[in-house]
């Protein structure tokens, strides 16, 4: 099978490539799509071939050619932009594409791997809550199988296998509950950003860790469930489990609950939406069931963490509100890794755009884009305004 990667360098991108580095003869790589860390995707090159790669900015060809010019690798067709990222998804040579771009960079291109029959995927959560009615009548349209890799989303698609989606009335996703699990409101106030980036449980880029540490990471995840499994949003509920290692549960109507477990390893669900329905052997070492383990499981505090609230609200709510969610996080937590703002700010920030943007009906992705770039216009200004109110304090 031949792979298109989105965001081959990221996190989601290179477990990918580790779990095709494990099985050579039955994977191979068309086409490697990064952003603008050159040196890694030059490494990528280098070891797995592809036909093409693709970077964000046209100014960075250069340098990646000179790159692999000076280890003498033979270099693949080299693209740019946003037109090349629909070119390589849709591209007939290309069997599967794993969506794993950070933010809506990778819409498009997702949207119409879909139109065009592709098997997803899907590690990129901007796909589903910027845009759920579309994507997810584009899949039922085409017949495509869309299989999530998050990890909580992989594990509610394992367990929905063993009964009908009919018996099943409850989805519930796990929450590690971040680094602020047990904080205070006044030690939240305080937050460094280089505290927020040390995540107790995974390792991930900055903006999802972020994300995690203020719950909004779940509740972006709650929007895509309900988008991905068909549940509605008070079907969906949240736990905290600090250990990790139950992924998903889903509740029957028989009172059972079924639950995922696994190794906290990213590779386990990436595997297993490379190779379903087959079960491949683990990419990874398995449990150790003679060990004592501690399993804890606590409801999330929503006033610590109103980001989940707006997220639930949101998606309650329907329309363009989930895409502004999602636009303004990502301005609120640029602005707070740069010290712009404070951590409490970042809800605020979100809370406000939501307000000020209001309940709009996309009819198109651009319409989805459009409403995406007027929500981050208008989290900059929120965010502006925020800091000088702060500063003069």
């Amino acid at each position: 099978m031949k792979l298109t990667v989105l965001g081959s360098t990221g996190s989601i991108g290179q477990s990918t490539l580790d779990v095709v580095r494990q099985n050579p003869d039955r994977f191979q790589i068309h086409a490697l799509v990064a952003g603008r860390n050159l040196q890694t995707l030059c490494d990528q090159i280098q070891e797995f071939k592809p036909s093409v790669a693709v970077v964000a900015a046209e100014q960075d060809l250069p340098r990646l050619r000179e790159l692999l010019d000076a280890r003498g690798i033979h270099s693949p067709d080299l693209l740019w932009g946003s037109r090349a990222y629909i070119e390589v998804a849709t591209a007939p040579e290309s069997d599967f594409l794993m969506s794993s771009i950070v933010g809506v960079a990778g819409l498009e291109a997702t949207f119409e791997a879909i139109r065009a029959g592709k098997r997803i995927g899907l590690a990129n959560k901007e796909t589903l809550v910027a845009a759920g009615a579309l994507v997810m009548g584009e899949v039922k349209r085409r017949g495509v199988e869309l299989i999530p890799v998050d990890s909580e989303h992989n594990g509610a698609h394992q367990c929905l296998r063993a009964g009908r989606r009919d018996e099943a009335t409850k989805l519930i996703l796990t929450a590690s509950g971040g680094p602020f699990r047990k904080s205070t409101a006044s030690e939240m106030s305080k937050v460094t950003p280089e505290q927020a980036l040390n995540h107790p449980t995974w390792k991930m880029g900055p903006r999802i860790t972020v994300d995690s540490a203020t719950l909004m990471n779940k509740g972006f995840e709650v929007i895509e469930a309900c988008w991905l499994f068909d549940f509605p949003v008070d079907q969906v509920e949240v736990v905290v489990h600090p250990q990790s290692t139950v992924h998903a549960m889903v509740e029957y109507n028989d009172g059972s609950v079924i639950a995922q477990v696994c190794a906290t390893d990213m590779r386990m669900p990436i595997q297993y939406a490379l190779t379903w329905p087959e079960r491949a052997p683990a990419p990874v070492p398995r449990l150790q069931w003679s060990q004592a383990r501690t399993w804890e499981f606590e409801p999330p505090d929503m006033e610590r963490f109103p980001l989940l609230r707006l997220a639930y609200q949101a998606q309650s709510e329907g329309g363009s509100l989930t895409a502004t969610l999602n636009a303004a996080d990502e301005i609120a937590v640029e602005e707070f890794l740069a010290g712009r703002i404070g951590f409490p700010a970042i809800a605020e920030v979100v809370e406000e755009t939501l307000s000020r943007v209001g309940r709009l009906e996309p009819k198109t992705i651009g319409d989805v884009l459009d409403i995406d770039r007027h929500s981050r216009e208008t989290a900059r200004i929120v965010a502006a305004e925020m800091g000088a109110r702060s500063a003069v304090r």
